[in-house]
């Protein structure tokens, strides 16, 4: 290998943690050729972006994913133990469990439905109050929304909703919020895992063909149960992604309050323009930076070898703002997707690859579908935004409203509200992030 080709000495990991989603596309943009070249944790790194790269990524020839995941992040946010772990036909006999779940129109209506309810009860009572905080409403609604699809009992959504968000939020970082997570997933599992022994010794009913249920029994390639534990981490990792949509959620509200001439047409129940704006939300804001594999064995990517054991990265926030694949990728335009649906492996917030055979979220119908049926909803509320911090910096892993995004005033509203006294400047521009050079860049 000649020296273009050997990973630099200098180790990236706090390069990383400064500049968070904005790493890997400044590497990119500073690097020739095809790939970046890296050390993260001591370890040789490549990272890959574009659609091609997905589909090399995805292929189980090339990259594993079970031996490339960090303890620390499956003691947050996945779980020991979890499908994510997980791959060939092991992989796929307990992926099969999620794709029964969690896609199909019948699937994804019921749950859709179950959250939706949620809203409209929580809603109702939003006027009678002095502010509204979204994410944490939307986060609660979610959970309830999920519980009662998957028919895990819940007397108060709210302590799991905040367990659940807390699982999400401390994945990225080391400190109090990792912390947090770690107590959150050990409640939640404690919980889960009684539930699932309560349901086998038939303690509790599961509602038939609940979510509950079908983990309760499923077996694996092995043709065993699921021992409890391992039950709650995939209950847990049904419930979860679910409320992670209040991301999103408080991430519309954020578009709507930039762009509110947009509001008008998700008022109207255009079900295409909706999916659109749901679309748009996942490629412009920031949620997974990029995704992590190994080489299986020596590698050859557009001429560049990657070595057996190899970290493979990625780069999912980049190739949704590559200006290659988007037009003005820096602007919050949800018409592109009315022009052009995504394809397989253009958009990749979730990540790309073929759901049934690769670690590709079973999840994303639901998300977009969620996001199909709240934000119309959210448009169609009236509100002021009081004075808060709505900056999106992009070296918080995950990067989230700062403010979680206050809402005062509110009120039922058919139809377009009327220009406000005072909105903030520039709130009819596109939203922008800068393109380069930030670990302290930031969406506002």
């Amino acid at each position: 290998m000649n020296d273009s080709r050997r990973p630099p000495i200098a180790d990236s990991s706090l390069a990383l943690l400064a500049k968070g989603y904005a790493w890997l596309p400044d590497r990119r943009r500073g690097t020739r050729g095809p790939l970046v070249r890296t050390r993260l944790m001591g370890q040789h790194a490549v990272a890959l972006h574009g659609p091609e790269a997905v589909r090399f990524f995805y292929d189980e020839r090339h990259v594993e994913r079970a031996s490339a995941l960090p303890g620390p992040v499956l003691s947050t946010l996945f779980g020991h133990g979890a499908v994510h772990t997980l791959d060939g036909p092991a992989h796929r006999v307990r992926k099969g469990m999620f794709l029964s779940l969690l896609t199909g129109p019948r699937a994804v209506a019921a749950l859709v439905d179950s959250a939706a309810r949620a809203w409209d009860d929580a809603a109702a009572s939003w006027p009678d109050r002095a502010s509204v905080l979204l994410f944490d409403e939307a986060s609660r609604v979610l959970a309830e929304g999920v519980c009662r699809w998957a028919g895990v009992p819940v007397v108060d959504a709210g302590p799991v909703a905040r367990d659940l968000v807390a699982m999400v939020d401390g994945f990225g970082t080391p400190g109090p919020r990792h912390w947090r997570a770690r107590r959150a997933r050990a409640r939640r599992e404690e919980w889960l895992g009684r539930l699932v022994r309560d349901v086998r010794a038939r303690h509790v009913t599961a509602p038939s063909g609940s979510a509950l249920d079908t983990v309760a029994r499923h077996r694996d390639a092995d043709g065993r149960l699921l021992d409890a534990h391992t039950a709650a981490v995939e209950l847990l990792n049904v419930i979860r992604p679910t409320v992670a949509v209040c991301w999103f959620v408080a991430y519309a509200a954020h578009a709507l309050h930039r762009r509110p001439e947009l509001r008008e047409r998700l008022r109207r129940d255009d079900s295409a323009y909706a999916v659109a704006f749901a679309h748009e939300v996942r490629r412009f804001y920031p949620f997974a930076p990029f995704l992590g594999g190994r080489a299986v064995t020596d590698l050859v990517w557009q001429g560049e070898p990657i070595p057996s054991g190899a970290l493979v990265l990625l780069d999912l926030y980049g190739q949704n703002h590559d200006p290659d694949l988007w037009e003005a990728p820096y602007a919050f335009e949800p018409t592109r997707f009315l022009e052009r649906p995504p394809g397989r492996d253009d958009l990749v917030p979730q990540g790309g690859g073929d759901r049934a055979a690769g670690h590709r979220c079973p999840g994303e119908d639901v998300t977009i579908a969620l996001l199909q049926a709240l934000v119309p909803r959210l448009a169609r509320l009236d509100y002021d935004v009081p004075d808060q911090d709505l900056r999106i910096p992009l070296n918080r892993l995950p990067a989230r409203v700062c403010s979680g995004f206050v809402m005062e005033a509110v009120r039922a509203g058919d139809a377009p509200p009327p220009p406000r006294p005072g909105a903030a400047p520039g709130a009819g521009d596109g939203t922008r992030t800068a393109p380069t050079g930030a670990g302290t860049g930031r969406i506002r």
